[in-house]
Order: structure tokens, then sequence, then C-alpha cells
């Protein structure tokens, strides 16, 4: 039943609704275990233009991921639930990576390129960007005061949702949620 439920909810944000104007309550009510963690903000809040590195070595903001739906995950080495969700974060990524959404990961602290690197070739994940933040100026800019913290941007580049600690990004609830964002926009 809760999975026809979902469904009815997917079809009715996609076939009706703008992303950036969903109706909160709908967005809500598709999710489902750890994905209840997501809370939803009731107004879209501008993400800041701090710059951080990219895996090239170059700088990068996060306007460079305007026109498209970003799940933002900021991440360490150190951390334990990081080593467990990032596989599931990865699993999104296949699966619905596109040109209208991406999984963008950002380290934050102090965390070693080879680190970074090994982290990520331990737990199987090659599809992510090994994106830095070393001095946490992203982080404490957009009020990342603990990890794993992940925050679903907008194309227009505002946050409309924030989701602290793991979670399981490849769980249907959690594919239904980005779904129904990503074809509400393209609908509109």
């Amino acid at each position: 039943m809760k999975r026809i439920r979902q469904i009815v909810l997917y079809m009715a944000v996609a076939l009706g609704a703008n992303a950036a104007m969903a109706d909160i309550a709908t967005l809500e009510a598709l999710r489902d275990g750890d994905m209840k963690k997501l809370n939803f903000h009731s107004a879209p809040a501008p993400v800041p233009e701090t710059e951080y590195t990219r895996a090239d070595g170059t700088i990068g903001t996060l306007a460079d991921f305007q026109g498209r739906h970003v799940v933002l995950n900021f991440w360490a080495t150190w951390c334990a639930p990081c080593r467990a969700e990032m596989p599931t974060l990865s699993n999104l990524q296949t699966e619905m990576g596109s040109e209208d959404f991406e999984v963008v990961t950002i380290a934050t602290g102090r965390n070693a390129p080879t680190a970074m690197a090994k982290f990520f070739d331990e737990i199987g994940v090659d599809n992510l960007p090994l994106h830095t933040d070393p001095k946490s100026a992203l982080a404490r800019a957009m009020g990342v005061f603990g990890l794993p913290i992940t925050v679903i941007i907008d194309p227009e580049g505002h946050e409309i949702a924030r989701l602290q600690g793991d979670a399981h990004w490849d769980s249907e609830s959690a594919k239904a949620i980005i779904a129904a964002l990503v074809e509400g926009d393209s609908g509109s």
C-alpha cells in the first residue's frame, strides 16, 4: 500500500508541479526509512558563493551546478557513517545521474588527496568527484557542523532540503524524491 501511495504521489508531482514550486507536503509524503530525516525548507535558501577545490585542483563554486538538481554531500575520510553512506550516493549517481541531476561530494577539513582516493577505492566508488573544502570554508558558510550532511540544491542554486547523518540514498524513497524533483522541472 505504501508503494502505491508513493507512485501516486510521484505521478502527481511529475504531471503537474514545477519542482521549484513543488508542494512540500507532497515531497515529504515520499519520505520513507532514512529519508524521513530529510527536511524540506519552507522557502529555498541561496547557497553561498564560497569556493572549494575541484578534484583537478582548480577552484569552483556551487554556481557551477546551476541548471540541475544536486545532491551535495559533505564528508571526511575519518567519518565512519560517511564510509557506509558513500556507496549509496554512488549508486544514486549511477542510476539517476543526468544533465538534470548530479551527486556532488566535497570532503571538508583536512583530507589528503591520497587518503580520499584510498577511501573511495576501498569502498568501490569510482563515479563521484573528489572535491575538497580543505579549510571548511564552504561547510561553515552552509552551516555544516557535523558529518555527513547532505543538501539538495535546485537548478536555481537554492538549498531546498537537508539531511543530517547518513542515509540510504539509493533507496526507493530517495529515488522517488529525486525523480519527482527532476521530472517536475522537466515538465514545466
